[in-house]
């Protein structure tokens, strides 16, 4: 190669000569380096190379450090004579060495890489210009380009108590119905017996419903209007048609597909299994679009939604039309039927579509004959809507139970594991081993104490022919006491916290001023019963047989009859609560 503006040929001439040993050497140092993986494979010593690439035979191989060595002078003196002396005669030879070994792990380190990456499928880049690096490609994400990760958002909900509190609670947005109901028996110091709900509640369209467990609470509050709310409530009968499936489901209401046996688990399973096919059908009122009317019609009850038969109690697909869909609606009580709606019962309910908020004209509003049809009906289309989710709900507790079976006992101090129940009726006191012995002894304690307590309270009044004040208003102090509230108003409470056998409150008689009454629920039906006040001996009871079974106060009638259901359908098993948030 000529160097243009230089004078001297000579000089060109020993350049140019210059330039094609550098050549050489640059090429024999690549073909050394393609050589040095297989030659430290097979070769255990070094052979030394001949100047220019050939084998020099005088020279005696070198080895090791000492060819590594005399491999950095030579290039360090070869580099040093072309910068210094330029003018020099090619003649004069670069000595070349055998490059050095590769350690072991190294080596392996490579073999390892290359068979990773030759035994992987060749994955094409699914974003090309992301990575880009020429002048026609678009630039890779710069740092700070992603949008920082934002913290879980949050929602203020204010939820409503039966004595009309309210209370604001920050929720995350996927919390839960349950989730909330439990935050709020925390804070409200309520004793968790998973019966509390989050209801739904509409007070311009006149209706409720109980949300479910699974369902997400900011995503309910987006489909309810202004003045719509959440009210914090018991409610027993949530599950109560797991334990008790015929209650809910009468023969002549359901019908199957398949073959069913009957039995109360394969009616569950019927529900609960999105192959089958179960189906309610019976005569409803429905309230006509648009209009007041009300017309009687057939009904039919499936998965695929709610049918009305154009002709009679036909089924047949050409005389089938479809009423209402259940994936994007909810089913509701309706709570002033008669009054908002001209509804022809008090059993009316209603298929809600999620969109609507305050029209009513797209509401299908129905009435059923009794209690038990609607409970039937509302149940069906849980079961059909959502199946196993609510199983999974119901399951739960009971699984958190078994859980917990071990510790389910109280843990007592230690002075009281120092006491053991003791008999004194004889001469000698003895120690009662017998744990059922001991829990009957501790019950006669308990009644004979409140006794003792009575008959003092009633020696130091003024007159023993008046009853003691404790007696008289320590009732007041309980869950299950409503005070002067009327019939209608009971009902209305016993309603709203499920229809279940046991359910009961007691309140203030209105007929008489010292009588209280007994509300209390069986087989879905509510009945009430006149509890009087009764004087023997100049001590005033009360009782609810007409003095056969006479108690000091109120607690201890409600105490026995938890125990015994004697004149009473049924035992006393819940009470209706009201909690202030």
């Amino acid at each position: 190669m000529a160097l243009a503006g230089c004078p001297d040929s000579s000089a060109s001439s020993v350049l140019s000569e210059d330039d094609v040993d550098l050549e050489a050497l640059m090429s024999d140092m690549s073909t050394s380096l393609e050589s040095l993986y297989p030659a430290c494979n097979m070769q255990p010593e070094p052979v030394p190379l001949r100047q220019n690439g050939q084998h020099n035979r005088n020279q005696p191989p070198v080895s090791g450090s000492a060819a590594g060595a005399a491999a950095a002078g030579a290039a360090a003196a070869a580099g040093a004579a072309a910068a210094a002396k330029p003018q020099e005669a090619p003649q004069q030879k670069v000595q070349r060495s055998q490059p050095v070994h590769i350690l072991a792990v190294r080596r392996l380190q490579e073999e390892d890489q290359q068979f990773r990456t030759s035994s992987l499928p060749a994955i094409p880049n699914p974003f090309p210009e992301l990575c880009g690096s020429g002048a026609g490609s678009p630039p890779a994400l710069a740092s700070g380009s992603l949008p920082p990760s934002q913290a879980p958002a949050k929602l203020d909900v204010k939820v409503f108590g039966e004595d009309a509190t309210c209370k604001v609670v920050e929720i995350m947005v996927d919390m839960t119905a349950r989730d909330l109901c439990q935050l709020l028996v925390y804070r409200s110091h309520c004793v968790d017996d998973n019966s509390w709900t989050l209801v739904e509640h509409h007070p311009h369209l006149g209706l409720e419903r109980c949300l479910e467990d699974h369902e997400l609470v900011a995503q309910v509050e987006s489909t309810m209007a202004g003045d719509s709310k959440f009210l914090f409530r018991k409610n027993y009968a949530k599950y109560e048609f797991f334990k008790n499936p015929t209650n809910f489901f009468p023969e002549q209401m359901v019908t199957w597909c398949q073959q069913s046996n009957g039995g109360q688990t394969q009616l569950l399973q019927n529900f609960l299994n999105s192959s089958s096919c179960p189906e309610i059908q019976g005569y409803l009122h429905v309230k006509e679009l648009g209009r007041k009317s009300w017309k009687r019609m057939y009904l039919c009850l499936r998965r695929s939604g709610l049918y009305c038969s154009t002709k009679g109690s036909s089924k047949e697909p050409r005389h089938l039309q479809l009423l209402a869909d259940l994936e994007d609606c909810s089913v509701f009580s309706v709570i002033t039927g008669r009054k908002q709606y001209s509804a022809p019962t008090d059993f009316g309910f209603c298929i809600k579509p999620n969109k609507v908020l305050q029209e009513t004209k797209e509401l299908r509003l129905l009435c059923a004959e009794d209690e038990q049809s609607r409970t039937c009906w509302m149940t069906a289309f849980r079961l059909l809507k959502y199946g196993m989710l609510l199983y999974q709900s119901y399951r739960v507790p009971q699984q958190r139970k078994a859980l917990l079976t071990p510790f389910s006992s109280p843990v007592r101090s230690v002075s009281e594991n120092s006491l053991v129940a003791m008999d004194f009726s004889g001469q000698t006191g003895r120690v009662i081993e017998n744990p059922a012995e001991a829990q009957s002894a501790a019950l006669e304690e308990g009644h004979a104490w409140r006794k003792r307590s009575t008959r003092m309270s009633v020696l130091g009044s003024q007159s023993p022919l008046h009853p003691s004040t404790l007696s008289t208003v320590i009732h007041r102090t309980q869950h299950w006491f409503h005070g002067r509230i009327s019939r209608e108003e009971s009902h209305r409470i016993i309603k709203q916290q499920g229809l279940v056998d046991g359910l009961f409150l007691l309140r203030d008689s209105q007929s008489n001023p010292k009588a209280f009454v007994l509300t209390l629920c069986h087989h879905q039906k509510i009945k009430n019963f006149q509890i009087l006040p009764c004087e023997d001996d100049g001590q005033m009871f009360f009782s609810l047989d007409d003095g056969n079974t006479k108690f000091s106060d109120l607690i201890q009638l409600v105490d026995f009859y938890q125990l015994n259901k004697g004149v009473l359908p049924c035992k006393l098993k819940h009470h209706c609560v009201r909690v202030a948030l």
